[in-house]
């Protein structure tokens, strides 16, 4: 039997369906570590056991392949009927034993990689909106996904480290959370170096007119950022100006 290709020609989308499927394989191996008594463990976020956050990455899976089938035949077919039957599907799904939260998470998976394999090369522009209610094209559920998976996979507390993944997936994260707080009209006047002040990579506002610098390591920037760090100030980061700074909420 032949195998099916992907329809997409794009460069930009092929590089990035090369790399969520590199985050979903990273996301599989951590839960791989993870014996059925430890579903009930905590993990990174607050609340969350590891019962909520496979079941969650599951859903994702699920409303991202609905975006896809909106793109694919023009139909509107939101990721989720409302935000609190996103929530109750969560919690229900984390009632579910631990075989079937695999299921869940593999199988959900899948039929969003097939979704996005079988998806014509001249619908990967086509709008559609997140459950936040923004518009973007549909190539942006492939970056949505990365996000989920490689984030979560740290959040599984299995022993993958912020400082674990790819340079360019969290270098690629620190404008999309910046992004987030500026609709929300937050984090003005932050500033955010990877390395030394006067010479690393920076994000935010402009060295004249910031009024909080933050500079570390990479990965403990998006630590912060994202509301993962061990310090709510900033494990690991040096400040100046109006600092330090608890990170505003992202998503």
């Amino acid at each position: 039997m032949v195998a099916r290709q992907v329809l997409a020609a794009d460069p930009a989308v092929l590089a990035d369906l090369a790399a969520v499927r590199l985050g979903e394989s990273a996301f599989r191996r951590e839960l791989s570590r993870v014996d059925d008594a430890g579903f009930d463990a905590p993990t990174l976020l607050p609340g969350w056991t590891r019962r909520h956050l496979v079941a969650h990455v599951g859903y994702n899976a699920r409303a991202l392949s609905r975006l896809v089938v909106w793109a694919d035949t023009g139909v509107e077919t939101p990721m989720y009927a409302s935000a609190e039957a996103r929530n109750a599907e969560i919690e229900m799904g984390a009632t579910l034993r631990p075989q079937a939260l695999r299921s869940l998470a593999e199988h959900a998976a899948i039929e969003l990689d097939v979704r996005w394999r079988d998806l014509p090369d001249d619908r990967w522009a086509a709008p559609v909106r997140t459950a936040q209610g923004r518009e973007l094209p549909v190539s942006e559920t492939l970056w949505l996904r990365q996000r989920e998976v490689w984030l979560h996979a740290v959040d599984l507390c299995t022993g993958l480290r912020m400082r674990d993944l790819p340079a360019d997936f969290l270098e690629r994260l620190v404008p999309d959370v910046l992004g987030a707080w500026a609709r929300r009209g937050e984090g003005a006047g932050l500033r955010l170096v990877s390395g030394d002040l006067s010479s690393g990579r920076a994000w935010g506002a402009d060295a004249d007119s910031a009024t909080a610098v933050a500079s570390g390591a990479l990965p403990d920037l998006v630590a912060w950022a994202t509301g993962r760090s061990a310090d709510p100030y900033g494990d690991g980061l040096s400040w100046s100006g109006e600092g330090p700074q608890v990170a505003p909420l992202w998503v």
